[in-house]
């Protein structure tokens, strides 16, 4: 496959896992970055093999030699920064949330599918085989008549400071980490009827920040019956990234659906017997590049469109509505 040439928004801290090694590894080419900071910029691009730095988001966009752009800016700067990029004519991995509410995303998917771009929204666990082994044994009826399924994605999140705490940039636990477990109860409505509906959500607002929801907890139904809940939370004493998938003869259990290179491991129990299956370390940031490269090159088919980025922020809207938040206001840029 031809090498992909890509420009980079921002030096962000998740860059390094989600597109440089994962570019290194699969021979795709690095070829501008711009940040606020130019040292900053020029560090990244040091250390990381970019090829060359450039004074301004923009400008990285414009270069004639990038092809697609990965935009790993804070959540609210997504959205402009993609439709600056699609208005350009360049094709686009965007880490989640890709818009800051569901009337943003809905922009973003009419600009793509006015464009001859490619759109991917950042939802890296997707392309892992860990989800796809959930979603046969939930479909097998190997545990029988399902009855719930239970998300968790939390982190500990100390500094009041960091952005995925300002309102003003799209911020909040849902957005950060809650997007995935919402996401991936999406993915299982293959096993529940469809797309799941919000029953109720609560919020907890830190002090001083209203509006703003360091934890969220909501529920879920399927068209089947089949119920759900997601916990995401900044206020944890270590990573809960799991899934439990519970039926009438006995359930799986994923340890970390979501960063499967950290633990790969699904436990299946049926009738009090559980054995474990692993499911490969290869990261998730890897085998989402491969499938954005192949989407762009070959027109391969994939999960994270921007017609699906629009269904997820239209859900993420009504996790917000239903707990009385506000919704996470646009940007401009």
């Amino acid at each position: 496959m031809e090498s992909l040439r890509i420009g980079v928004l921002g030096a962000a801290r998740i860059s390094d896992k989600a597109i440089v090694v994962p570019a290194q590894l699969t021979g795709h080419r690095l070829v501008a970055v711009a940040a606020r900071d130019r040292s900053r910029a020029e560090r990244f691009a040091a250390d990381s093999g970019v090829e060359r730095v450039l004074d301004s988001y923009q400008a990285v966009i414009d270069d004639p030699d990038v092809e697609a752009i990965y935009n790993p800016l804070p959540n609210g700067l997504h959205g402009p920064w993609n439709l600056r990029a699609i208005a350009a004519g360049k094709h686009v991995l965007s880490e989640k949330p890709s818009a800051s509410n569901a009337a943003e995303a809905r922009v973003v998917r009419d600009a793509v599918a006015a464009s001859d771009v490619k759109f991917m929204e950042a939802f890296h666990y997707r392309y892992h085989p860990v989800i796809a082994r959930m979603l046969e044994i939930a479909g097998s009826g190997e545990l029988g008549e399902l009855q719930n399924i239970d998300v968790h994605m939390s982190f500990p999140l100390a500094d009041a400071s960091d952005p995925r705490l300002n309102l003003a940039l799209a911020g909040g636990a849902t957005m950060d980490v809650g997007c995935y477990a919402i996401h991936g109860l999406r993915t299982l409505g293959a096993v529940g009827g469809g797309e799941p509906s919000v029953v109720s959500a609560t919020a907890v607002e830190p002090a001083g920040n209203p509006g703003m929801d360091e934890t969220m907890e909501a529920d879920l139904v399927y068209p089947s019956g089949l119920t759900a809940q997601f916990i995401s939370s900044f206020t944890v004493p270590e990573m809960d990234f799991t899934m439990r998938i519970t039926g009438s003869n006995g359930e799986a259990f994923a340890h970390n659906f979501c960063v499967a290179a950290i633990d790969d491991r699904i436990d299946v129990t049926v009738d009090g017997y559980t054995r474990t299956e692993e499911m490969g370390k290869k990261s998730t940031y890897t085998y989402q590049l491969e499938a954005f490269a192949d989407h762009i090159r070959h027109d391969a088919p994939i999960y994270t469109d921007a017609q699906d980025a629009l269904v997820q922020a239209e859900f993420i809207d009504a996790v917000y509505s239903a707990a009385g938040l506000p919704l996470r206001p646009s940007s401009a840029i």
